[in-house]
């Protein structure tokens, strides 16, 4: 793994395909904020934090695959698992998009070969695939020993986002309510409660947000990402004012030149920009009509 430092108590790591997996180090044990997706960066994480101390909890910040997989590898080792009752309704569950278990399983050759022989089959990944033990709704705050984890509802990317707020490191770890300086994933999102969503995270006393893609940042990005989101929404509402057909919206409107695609996802850009698109377009026009 690539843990860096972010404060004396938290470390990340931005450099591997899938979300930003990090840890917070207390004086009660150490809590994981998002597991990894791939097979071998989950159980090199385990085998981190184990050697620091107790795994007080790990908390899902999404129900995206590549935030939760990595739960399976820490089933019957962390004190809890702890997400909010969106990601527990939604957790591993297929869509017409995407089969979350053929996705982490699609990246085993390209991006862990290794992990091939962690990789568990269909079957034996669903009998315990690292559900919450804990699962809450609204807001929630943790103390873990002289720490305290301020698990804020943030949904829009998804109906189960939170925030982990960390106040004695002035830390906020986001997951994908902010994409840092890469393609944003809008797809089946709510575009008007994720704006919410940032305003709210806006309004934490922190020096650094921990994205859930791409680079640490601070909280004057978020006005970035809120502007990303608006130029989508801004853009398809145009073609749908136009008339355009949902196949002529998807042909002309994209952001593929804006930012590049998350590590090892370089070959979803056209995927990315033909459902942001194309999913904007059918609830755009639906609200037209």
């Amino acid at each position: 793994m690539a843990f860096e430092p972010v404060t004396p108590n938290v470390k990340t790591d931005i450099t591997i395909r899938g979300s930003n997996p990090s840890y917070v180090t207390t004086s009660a044990g150490v809590v994981i904020i998002d597991t990894p997706q791939l097979p071998t960066r989950a159980v090199a994480l385990r085998k981190e934090v184990e050697a620091i101390g107790p795994i007080a909890y790990v908390i899902n910040t999404e129900h995206h695959v590549d935030h939760i997989f990595g739960n399976y590898y820490f089933r019957g080792i962390a004190g809890h698992i702890i997400h909010h009752q969106g990601v527990a309704d939604n957790f591993m569950v297929s869509t017409p998009l995407l089969d979350p278990y053929d996705y982490a399983a699609e990246a085993i050759p390209m991006s862990d070969p290794d992990g091939a022989t962690l990789f568990p089959d269909r079957e034996e990944y669903f009998k315990d695939p690292g559900r919450a033990d804990i699962v809450f709704t609204g807001d929630v705050v943790l103390h873990v020993g002289d720490h305290t984890f301020n698990l804020i509802w943030t949904p829009g990317h998804t109906p189960g986002q939170i925030a982990v707020h960390v106040p004695e490191e002035r830390v906020v770890f986001t997951g994908d309510t902010v994409f840092s300086e890469v393609q944003t994933w809008v797809m089946a999102s709510d575009v008007d409660q994720w704006v919410a969503a940032l305003n709210k995270i806006a309004t934490l006393d922190v020096d650094i947000v921990v994205p859930g893609h791409g680079p640490i940042t601070d909280l004057k990005y978020l006005q970035v990402q809120k502007a990303v989101l608006l130029e989508w929404k801004a853009m398809v509402a145009a073609a749908v004012a136009k008339g355009w057909s949902r196949e002529e919206t998807i042909a002309r409107c994209n952001m593929r030149d804006r930012y590049p695609v998350d590590i090892g996802q370089e070959y979803m850009m056209d995927y990315i920009q033909k459902h942001n698109a194309g999913i904007l377009w059918d609830k755009l026009s639906a609200n037209v009509e």
